[in-house]
């Protein structure tokens, strides 16, 4: 498997405005904020899709969504809320195959997550 840009922000060749570390995961700001806190939390272990996480994995994954929980608080908007999305292969909108959890807070967040346009086409 080649490198994904996340495997250079871990190994620290390419540089990322990294929030959290630890042996495990890194958290980093998303260089494309679709809200006014949205960040992504990542395994260090390259882990494709969703569904090549193993059952081994589980462990790995839940620490991903306690890291999370973490920066929420210290950075202080866990009690107003915020949404975690993993997205999984193309129709589910993922572009990097080396999971990752977005974090995305500092707004109200609208259900369903996607555009006024699209709702129109599926209606």
């Amino acid at each position: 498997m080649s490198d994904t840009i996340f495997d250079k922000i871990i190994d620290k060749s390419i540089a990322a405005d990294i929030l959290y570390e630890d042996d495990l995961a890194l958290a980093f700001a998303d260089i494309n904020p679709q809200a006014p806190v949205h960040f992504l939390v990542i395994p260090k272990k390259r882990i494709a899709t969703i569904n090549d996480i193993s059952k081994d994995d589980r462990e790995l994954v839940g620490h991903l969504y306690w890291v999370a929980a973490q920066l929420a608080d210290q950075k202080g908007f866990a009690s107003e809320g915020f949404r975690t999305v993993m997205n999984c292969n193309e129709f589910g909108g993922q572009s990097v195959y080396h999971i990752h959890l977005h974090v995305l807070a500092g707004k109200p967040l609208g259900w369903p997550p996607y555009s006024d346009e699209l709702k129109e086409s599926l209606e």
